[in-house]
């Protein structure tokens, strides 16, 4: 797997989410704790990432943010930021700590992370211990984007996520253009890169990283797969989605439950498939089309309060 690869879109990832969980994150609190934890070296994130909080300046003053930073593979990681912490309002701080993400408990318990929203990054290369999952929750106030070597759905629920969502993404190998997306599964070198996957109680967050991931899979080239279902093919993200595969999980969802509010459908669609909330309302008027789910209201969008209903 090329790393280049896999940290440009890592980055890329976060810096969207972080761009849209600061300003929501202050509006609500007068605190706001960023901890980014890697298992070795960083590839340009924790520079993007506090060019995201120099950029909120104005939203930043009069509140306080603290940045923690645990990288123990980039020692010229201080040299890095050193000119852009030099460039961030007095209210942010920022904590570059030795040791790696075993050490995040400690960081945000020292940093008085508590009580107010956390966003972690935990870039790891196996199987996520338990206890860095619970330091993310924060209790009830923090959410989490994990890149793992694994499935890790059930470890995020069990620290206290009552959303999650995972993908597999696939990136192409080919390190010298543009990758062909239009080339099948296996044709184009594509390298499995771990899993990606978000906790966090808000569906607007949640919305907001299933639409930054289609957008950096779109830019760099990436598709995605349901980890739970290795042997399925790759979602192409670029241009308009081939709804088929989410039409058929949104109508065996019905079958099993049981009529369905859109609303349900659509955190449906981000917790259990790689599709976007949006898709969700395009592969529910397919199937109003084709007669296999019928809808309250006979005209107009889908609305969210809107039952949904299996018709065989």
């Amino acid at each position: 797997m090329p790393t280049n690869r896999t940290t440009d879109f890592l980055r890329e990832l976060l810096v969207r989410q972080v761009t849209t969980w600061l300003p929501a994150a202050l509006h609500r609190s007068r605190r706001a704790t960023i901890a980014l934890a890697w298992a070795g070296a960083d590839g340009g994130a924790a520079e993007a990432v506090l060019r995201v909080v120099a950029g909120h300046a104005a939203q930043v003053r009069g509140r306080q943010v603290t940045v923690l930073v645990l990288a123990d593979g980039a020692a010229d990681l201080p040299a890095r930021l050193g000119p852009i912490e030099a460039e961030l309002p007095a209210e942010v701080t920022v904590h570059l700590l030795p040791g790696g993400p075993d050490r995040l408990p400690v960081a945000v318990k020292a940093a008085g992370a508590a009580g107010s929203p956390l966003f972690c990054f935990l870039d790891l290369p196996g199987e996520v211990p338990p206890h860095l999952l619970g330091a993310a929750a924060n209790g009830r106030t923090g959410e989490v984007l994990l890149h793992a070597g694994g499935v890790t759905r059930a470890a995020l629920v069990a620290a206290g996520f009552p959303l999650v969502a995972e993908v597999a993404p696939v990136l192409p190998t080919d390190a010298t253009g543009p990758a062909d997306t239009t080339a099948p599964a296996g044709a184009r070198g594509d390298a499995a890169a771990g899993v990606v996957a978000f906790g966090s109680r808000s569906d607007r967050s949640l919305e907001a990283l299933r639409d930054a991931l289609w957008t950096v899979g779109a830019e760099l080239g990436v598709r995605y797969r349901d980890p739970a279902d290795p042997t399925a093919p790759p979602v192409d993200v670029a241009g308009d989605p081939a709804l088929e595969p989410l039409a058929g999980e949104l109508l065996a969802e019905l079958r099993r439950g049981g009529p369905r509010p859109v609303t349900e459908l659509r955190r449906h669609t981000l917790t259990a498939t790689v599709y976007r909330a949006a898709d969700a309302n395009r592969a529910l008027t397919n199937l109003v089309e084709t007669g296999d789910v019928r809808r309250e209201r006979d005209s107009g969008r889908l609305a969210g309060d809107e039952i949904i209903t299996p018709t065989r």
